[in-house]
């Protein structure tokens, strides 16, 4: 194996590990275990020290522009070929936890490529998107630019459960 291959798995390891460890984190503050959660989630923050080191060993964050161009392609191939292969098998399967999962992330990828499209305009045209805020939909994924919406339109969740994302 290379150098580049074992960056490329130890990044994808690690990037694995920190989200995972981040739910294992939520789990066991939900369950009482305070001190438990936090030790996940130093973890889970630590792994994601480790993937964004292993990207600067990959040399694959480069300047906003190309990093737009290269989520846009990201995106699109998730909601155009990936999450419909997986949905139709997951269909088969009679699996509707894993088909909803899926279309609520497909449906949330399209609309990020969007968005990054739409960043990738302003960065055309030398500038940034704006002031405007960003809201997260803590059940599908769904980012909403301006305002929350009264619903998700991805998963139809309420507005009033969308986050605001600040730096």
């Amino acid at each position: 194996m290379t150098t580049e291959k074992n960056a490329q798995e130890a990044f994808a390891g690690e990037s694995q590990a920190s989200r995972k460890y981040l739910a294992f984190s939520e789990k066991a503050a939900a369950e009482g275990f305070t001190t438990i959660a936090t030790l996940y989630k130093a973890a889970s923050e630590a792994e994601t020290v480790h993937a964004k080191k292993l990207l600067k060993v990959l040399g694959a964050v480069g300047p906003t522009e190309k990093n737009l161009e290269g989520s846009i392609a990201g995106e699109t191939h998730e909601y155009t070929v990936m999450y419909p292969g997986f949905i139709k098998e997951a269909e088969a399967e009679k699996k509707s936890e894993a088909v909803l999962a899926f279309t609520h992330a497909m449906k949330a990828e399209e609309i990020h490529a969007g968005l990054y499209k739409k960043a990738l305009a302003a960065i055309k045209a030398g500038h940034d998107l704006g002031k405007e805020k960003i809201y997260l939909c803590p059940v599908c994924g769904n980012i909403e630019i301006g305002k929350a919406p009264d619903k998700c339109p991805v998963c139809g969740v309420f507005g009033k459960q969308f986050r605001e994302i600040t730096l």
